[in-house]
């Protein structure tokens, strides 16, 4: 584990001397340079070319969703660790100058913040099931959503492929139980192609997500034996240890009785979705094809037009 370690160091620290992340002095947290954007914007692109076609109805949403979204997703019965909540001082003058005071002595000067309505999202598609279950019962071709936005997932690494603030960009079926399952298989296909034209080294495997507690293993269990998501794997630092930088989720109906989302038939709705994390498929393009892009292969910058 301490040789990972400083693999992912050596491959940060990289990323740093080169310019294409910024620190921002908290692990998991950077910034990204105009190459680096140039990368991502190539592979949204190439996501786009492929999806347009399916003419989805297109969703983007700030960083930030309603905790009681949150709440009512499910989420925190999973992954409790991995939740980001925002805070905000609300006092008044006298809690104003105890707050300053803690802060000059180098006290934590958040103590007495207290939550908002506002939570971060966990995944890009938490926003679209609130929004399609608000608008009643839905047609006979249920709906497809292009959604992107930044997530958070409070797991600090050294790793930077495991940043505290990412993108995901997903498209989100919702409907009957059939459509989901040929939307995911279509995807499964499609993602593959994808990759392929990025000219990256994968695997494809059932996913092994670590959900929290007694619910968590139970899910983690369930998850693993309905094969409800699989995951693309790029090898990023090593064979050994692949990074998941693509994911083809079934949620059979979780979301739908969650939302009140209906089909045309009067039932809870099955979803599925697939989702690029665009972070660490460009850090796999560097990591495999160099800091130079103008010497990646020909075919790779055409795909992303580059």
């Amino acid at each position: 584990m301490t040789e990972l370690v400083d693999i992912h160091r050596a491959y940060r620290d990289d990323l740093l001397k080169h310019g294409l992340l910024i620190s921002m002095g908290v692990d998991g947290l950077y910034g990204r340079s105009g190459l680096f954007e140039k990368v991502v914007e190539g592979i949204n692109a190439a996501f786009s070319k492929v999806g347009d076609a399916d003419a989805p109805e297109v969703m983007r949403f700030p960083p930030g969703i309603g905790k009681w979204q949150l709440e009512q997703s499910g989420y925190l019965k999973s992954s409790p660790q991995l939740v980001g909540t925002i805070h905000s001082f609300n006092g008044g003058d006298a809690d104003h100058r105890a707050m300053l005071e803690t802060l000059e002595k180098g006290g934590d000067w958040t103590a007495n913040q207290r939550t908002t309505q506002v939570a971060l999202a966990p995944a890009a598609c938490y926003g679209v099931y609130p929004a399609v279950g608000a608008r009643g019962r839905m047609g006979e071709q249920g709906a497809l959503v292009d959604c992107y936005t930044y997530c958070f997932r409070h797991e600090p690494s050294l790793d930077p492929a495991r940043m505290q603030m990412f993108r995901q960009r997903e498209h989100v079926r919702l409907g009957s139980e059939a459509q989901a399952l040929a939307f995911r298989k279509t995807w499964m296909e499609r993602g593959q192609a994808i990759i392929t034209s990025f000219g990256l080294p994968f695997e494809v495997d059932v996913a092994n997500d670590p959900f929290f507690g007694r619910t968590g293993r139970l899910l983690a269990a369930s998850q693993r034996e309905e094969s409800l998501k699989f995951e693309l794997l790029v090898p990023i630092h090593a064979k050994e240890h692949p990074t998941a930088c693509c994911s083809f989720n079934y949620h059979r109906d979780l979301f739908g009785r969650a939302w009140g989302i209906e089909t045309a038939a009067g039932t809870p709705a099955h979803t599925a979705c697939v989702g690029f994390g665009v972070e660490r498929i460009t850090l796999a393009l560097f990591k495999h094809h160099g800091f130079a892009v103008e010497k990646w292969p020909e075919k790779v910058r055409g795909v992303l037009g580059l």
